[in-house]
């Protein structure tokens, strides 16, 4: 389990651990034994020069424990303090007895000795300052971390950098972060992910996100109180489904996509096949008729509904079609492609038995009745995306007529459409807007976008750890959601489908990188085909 925590939370927890008998001085040795751990596993310490630059708090504390253990893996190891540490430090005295160079930046002039160390080192740790930071620096701390920027700067091959817990100068709630600050590839964050490390401009100088634990319980009450997590694979694994060997194709379940118009009709074929790759047994696409030749040589697996449609788009005789079809489905995806044109509304209205703004009573073939009343729904659960979205917005209590159990999945234009809230404040409080609007509609949110943001109406909240550019592609969301929506078809739990079907797009996005070698080249059919290897690292782990 791997908990989000703010720095406040993370010292309740901390002096909770401290009071049932896990010292401080024990945790300390915990974090800087699973930082070095951290380091041996991707680096070659064996004659490596290590520079590690040490505060005077507890994170310098930690630093000096990873030094000890890097020296004692062959590591040829330097301490370079901002400050003199108090007398009897047991961690300075032990890093001493290893043989380490130790430098106090008061005795170093003007930064002979740290531009030295620095252009020679092949690891550099930054353990300068921990969660307690606030900007703007100030004092030797501030002045060491700018030198030490500059000297690296200088190298042509710069060192692999490593932060403590968190960059040195990150607002740890906030994401802000000093210019000063190192930009590390590796940021191995102590017990729980900080928000500031998921939010960017923070973000970019984390690197690779690693948790080190430090002897803390997960159902410590003080951690497992707190309701945001990070979708590790630890996480999301025990959450795909089983594949039996004695399974058919209705074991894993029916989805129907519906999507497509004449203008966009990629879009149900990319949702299609992401719906197949994660696992459903089925995958029906219900389109507007001339959409169907236009990619059905792409999607040979799917079988087809063909709508009924007004010069390309879904028309809203297509309502009752469908719903005497979605009855013999597990989940149903609405939106992707859809355009939005008066007919398709109308379609959304009569599908879902509501009734668009500015009419009166229902529409199409659903009037009054139980559902009309009440907002219960024979459909299953619905997955909706993209203009989907939209056009819900033009649906009387929208939220009340969509099947219990349903998933939203708005980018943050699309989000402050649905919610009148200014695109800048959504992405100011992603984390928030999400659990907001989740428990107000009832209904799974997903705010897509870097580390995106899964938000069920019980309080329930993940942030996925993947920013990549790869997925800043056109049709990438259709992917995202036929992963969803095939989950679901598996008997996935709503928010559950929700994390994983968004972890496994990460995932596959950052593979297609790797594969193609550039992310300006990868399109969203690179994606919904690297699912496979997205869903094969998280089945053998």
């Amino acid at each position: 389990m791997a908990k989000i925590v703010t720095v406040e939370q993370m010292r309740a927890v901390e002096r909770a651990a401290d009071a049932a008998g896990l010292s401080y001085e024990q945790m300390m040795e915990n974090a800087g034994r699973a930082v070095a751990q951290a380091i041996l596993d991707r680096v070659a310490i064996e004659g490596a020069r290590v520079v590690i630059l040490v505060g005077s708090g507890n994170n310098g504390g930690d630093g000096l424990v990873a030094g000890h253990y890097l020296a004692q893996a062959g590591g040829e190891v330097s301490a370079y303090l901002s400050k003199k540490r108090p007398d009897g430090d047991v961690n300075l005295s032990r890093l001493r007895q290893d043989g380490a160079s130790l430098m106090v930046a008061a005795q170093d002039g003007e930064g002979g000795a740290l531009r030295q160390w620095l252009e020679s080192a092949d690891v550099v740790v930054d353990a300068l300052l921990g969660t307690g930071a606030r900007l703007p620096l100030r004092g030797k701390v501030r002045e060491v971390l700018k030198q030490a920027k500059a000297f690296l700067e200088s190298r042509d091959r710069p060192p692999f950098v490593v932060a403590v817990d968190c960059p040195s100068g990150l607002d740890c709630d906030t994401g802000e972060i000093a210019a000063e600050a190192l930009r590390a590839d590796l940021t191995v964050t102590l017990a729980a992910a900080k928000p500031g490390l998921l939010k960017f401009p923070g973000a970019g100088f984390a690197g690779e996100l690693v948790i080190g634990e430090i002897g803390i319980p997960d159902d410590q009450e003080e951690l497992a109180r707190v309701e945001m997590e990070l979708a590790t694979p630890d996480v999301v694994k025990p959450w795909l489904p089983t594949r039996p060997r004695d399974a058919h194709k209705g074991t894993f379940g029916r989805a129907i996509v519906v999507a497509g118009s004449i203008n966009f009709p990629g879009a149900a074929a990319l949702a299609a096949e992401a719906a197949y790759r994660v696992g459903a047994g089925l995958v029906t696409l219900a389109v507007p008729t001339p959409v169907q030749g236009l990619i059905a040589p792409g999607i040979p697996e799917a079988t087809w509904m063909l709508l009924p449609h007004e010069m390309g788009v879904i028309a809203a005789g297509a309502a009752e079609l469908l719903r005497a079809e979605a009855a013999r489905a597990q989940s149903i995806l609405i939106g992707p492609g859809f355009g939005l044109e008066t007919e398709t509304a109308e379609f959304i209205a009569a599908f879902l038995g509501g009734s668009l703004e500015g009419q009166r009573g229902g529409i199409g073939f659903v009037h009054g009745g139980k559902g009309e009343e009440t907002g219960e729904s024979a459909l299953p659960p619905c997955v909706v995306d993209a203009d989907g979205l939209k056009l819900l917005t033009r649906l009387r209590e929208w939220p009340r007529r969509l099947p219990q159990g349903s998933v939203l999945t708005p980018h943050p234009g699309e989000m402050a459409i649905l919610t009148g809230q200014d695109k800048r404040e959504i992405q100011a409080d992603r984390v928030g807007a999400a659990k907001r609007w989740a428990e107000a509609w009832g209904h799974v949110v997903v705010l897509k976008g870097a580390f995106t943001v899964v938000s069920g109406p019980d309080g329930r909240a993940a942030v996925l750890p993947f920013a990549t550019p790869a997925l800043a592609r056109a049709g990438t969301g259709d992917v995202l959601a036929g992963a969803i929506v095939g989950l679901k078809a598996q008997g996935v739990a709503p928010f559950e489908a929700a994390v994983l079907g968004a972890y496994l797009h990460g995932r596959a996005g950052e593979f297609a990188h790797e594969q193609l070698g550039t992310a300006a080249s990868v399109l969203a059919g690179d994606v919904a085909a690297a699912l496979a290897e997205a869903i094969f690292e998280l089945e053998s782990r």
